[in-house]
């Protein structure tokens, strides 16, 4: 019946440009559906050939192309699919580029539907290489209005016919895709982009030649504020000098205001890094400023910034929220590049203490800090697992410890030294789910447990995602009965009850200070909690005991109403 149906195909043919009838069962992390066919391959018969196929969905049934092959699996793509097996969660790509451009991969399913992929990645993802089977992730926290979001674009210059053409890589290619409108970014930075390009074409600016290395203009990137009124654009060029300078930036900031800083990136090395080391302002000011979460922030061009400004403020609203932070704790802040998530959480916390590798990144916290009036914080450039210990050797006692890698996780010695320190709390963010199931395994056999993992959207209509993961010293989760896991159950009285050596563990692991059975039973008594008879008690009332301190009595005093004993 199928073949008669569709008897133009080539069945089972599984080799480069053959026409197959495929059923997509799943997808991989990237958003593409699965296929498995059966066929003659290379002249041997193969079973259950996997097959990798762009914007197609679960459930759908088509015509696919073979565009390459592995030994294993192959790529594809859609010609058809047919309409009695089109799935609901499709829908018609907002963007005409779609499927031409290399820039969103899951804009052929609802917004809905792209929340539940991700979910599901997320939580395949840390079953199938961290081997956490018995974790519910959260719901995924999408946004309201997934549009024109990114406040960072970066945009490819090259030379085409004797003229600078740019726009976005095509899909696995550097062929360039005309940019004319792009629904993830802000109109504005569009137009400048384009704006440039006729401006090169104008003076004879010469884009890029990626195979000789040759050419002038590389990549403009752009950088807005919240409001739009600060603008960045970065010229980046393969040298320190652009004809015309001073008409080209008379152009741009006469017919775009918003734009307070214009700066020449240096970048003739071969290879796909865009960024060069060295950067020179030709116009206003080597930052722009962004408003986040009540604070303001100094961004430089090379400065890591979160993309989605929306999404950056649930993110971190939301590690508040996770981290159930005291105002006496201390917490370290790794991979803190320039202060973005110390600085917001400084009002919630007594100290906090935050390092990077990057000695630029430092120097831009330091203003931060400096122009938010913010003092209960130190940043420091070194290797974070390096400068863990040297804060460990000043005898400070550390609450929790904050981590936002880049998409390689965590350096396996940080994660040696979180566990050599014995810090209680970790909270993993992380903008990739296989290397954070990597290092959620490290941090599991080490004997901490996942206690939450919060996936937030912060890249719509791509299959990327950043997840928020609270971690536990098992031996603190199973000694103080951590709140997270009971401040919903109803308790009897008995549950409420904790050992004299819980609330000595709970003390000397929040406050590095031990404190005796009589202490805790002499606080216990002044607070109306009724010893069982002759425990602790003196022989008479003249019997003289030493008495608990007032310090030591308010720790007690904290650590009864932490297990709801008062």
């Amino acid at each position: 019946m199928e073949k008669s149906k569709y008897k133009d195909l080539i069945p089972n043919q599984i080799k480069k440009s053959s026409k197959i009838v495929a059923l997509c069962i799943d997808q991989n992390h990237e958003g593409q559906g699965i296929c498995k066919v059966d066929g003659i391959k290379d002249s041997e018969e193969v079973k259950e050939f996997i097959i990798f196929v762009n914007n197609m969905i679960p459930g759908e049934k088509g015509q696919i192309e073979i565009t390459k092959l592995h030994n294993s699996y192959g790529y594809a793509k859609v010609v058809k699919i047919f309409n009695e097996t089109k799935s609901p969660k499709r829908i018609v790509p907002i963007c005409k580029e779609y499927g031409s451009c290399g820039g969103c991969n899951i804009m052929h399913m609802n917004y809905d539907a792209q929340l539940e992929f991700k979910n599901k990645m997320i939580e395949e993802t840390l079953r199938r290489i961290g081997g956490i089977n018995n974790i519910k992730v959260l719901p995924i926290i999408g946004m309201k209005s997934p549009k024109y979001y990114r406040n960072k674009v970066q945009i490819p210059y090259r030379k085409e016919h004797f003229k600078v053409n740019c726009g976005f890589f095509a899909r696995e290619s550097h062929n360039i895709i005309p940019i004319n409108e792009c629904l993830i970014q802000p109109n504005i930075s569009t137009e400048i982009v384009k704006f440039i390009k006729n401006l090169c074409n104008e003076f004879h600016i010469e884009g890029y030649n990626e195979k000789y290395n040759s050419g002038t203009i590389r990549h403009v990137l752009i950088r807005t504020n919240k409001s739009l009124n600060e603008i960045m654009v970065v010229l980046v060029l393969t040298k320190g000098l652009l004809d015309h300078k001073d008409e080209i930036v008379s152009k741009i900031i006469k017919r775009y205001p918003a734009v307070k800083s214009i700066i020449i990136n240096v970048n003739n090395k071969i290879g796909n890094t865009i960024l060069g080391d060295k950067c020179i302002t030709i116009y206003g000011k080597d930052y722009i400023i962004d408003e986040l979460c009540g604070l303001n922030f100094r961004i430089g061009p090379k400065s890591f910034y979160q993309v989605n400004h929306q999404q950056t403020e649930v993110l971190y609203n939301k590690i508040i929220e996770i981290g159930n932070f005291k105002q006496e704790d201390c917490i370290i802040d790794a991979y803190c590049g320039i202060g973005t998530i110390g600085l917001i959480i400084a009002s919630h916390v007594k100290q906090v203490l935050s390092v990077e590798i990057v000695e630029e990144a430092i120097c831009n916290a330091k203003i931060n800090a400096r122009d938010n009036q913010i003092n209960n914080i130190d940043f420091v450039c070194n290797k974070a697992e390096e400068q863990i210990i040297e804060w460990a050797k000043e005898n400070i006692q550390i609450d929790a410890i904050i981590v936002d890698p880049p998409r390689k996780g965590c350096d396996i010695k940080l994660l040696d030294t979180i566990d050599e320190m014995k810090i209680n709390k970790m909270i993993y963010v992380s903008c990739d789910p296989a290397t954070l199931a990597r290092d959620l395994k490290i941090m599991k056999e080490k004997g901490y447990n996942i206690r939450l993992v919060q996936p937030v959207d912060m890249f719509p209509y791509t299959s990327n995602c950043e997840t928020i993961t609270l971690l536990q010293r098992k031996d603190i989760d199973d000694r103080l009965k951590v709140r997270f896991d009971l401040e919903n159950l109803p308790l009897v009285k008995e549950e409420t009850k904790a050992t004299y050596q819980e609330i000595k563990d709970y003390i000397y692991s929040k406050y590095n200070v031990k404190v005796s059975t009589l202490n805790i039973a002499q606080t216990k008594t002044k607070y109306g909690i009724i010893e069982r008879e002759c425990y602790n008690k003196p022989k008479d009332d003249d019997s003289r005991q030493p008495r608990c301190t007032r310090e030591k009595e308010e720790m007690i005093v904290d650590a009864l109403k932490y297990f709801k004993m008062l």
